[in-house]
């Protein structure tokens, strides 16, 4: 039907539907100045923009939760926090985890419980604390390995 009309439509026949659109002008009744204003705004798609550093939701006035983009960032996939800010843990590498667990220790252990582990652990286990008993020597190996992968990932 027009412009206003979006939506609407005339049924017609093939035939007065091409002498309807041959004569129609959608820009017809509207100024210079409106078709020109209409060409700006069908450049972005009739929807509003901002100039840079204007839209208020891009300088710091965001809610609880959201990302730095203005988004809602349920999971703190870009915010930098974790879930629970007071349990960090650090990242280890598979090796260096799996040393921590054959010393029996968990992946938030700092370098002093790491050397204070490996001594009391050495003590124990070492042949001449057993009264010479050899049984025990595989798993001191396995500690002494455990903990030069530790040194070399600078964890001890």
């Amino acid at each position: 039907m027009g412009r206003n009309h979006e939506g609407m439509f005339f049924c017609f026949c093939v035939d007065h539907v091409r002498e309807y659109n041959a004569t129609y002008n959608y820009f017809d009744g509207m100024s210079d100045e409106d078709v020109a204003k209409y060409q700006r705004e069908a450049i972005v798609g009739h929807r509003p923009t901002w100039a840079m550093g204007v839209n208020r939701a891009a300088k710091g006035h965001r809610e609880e939760g959201t990302a730095p983009g203005g988004f809602k960032d349920s999971f703190n996939m870009f915010g930098g926090r974790s879930a629970d800010p007071e349990v960090e843990k650090p990242r280890r590498s598979y090796a260096a985890t799996r040393a921590l667990k054959t010393m029996g220790l968990d992946e938030t252990a700092d370098p002093d419980t790491i050397r204070a582990k490996y001594k009391e652990l050495v003590k124990r286990m070492h042949p001449d604390a057993n009264g010479g008993d050899r049984s025990s020597e595989e798993r001191l190996r396995e500690i002494i390995r455990a903990y030069k992968e530790l040194k070399t990932a600078g964890l001890a």
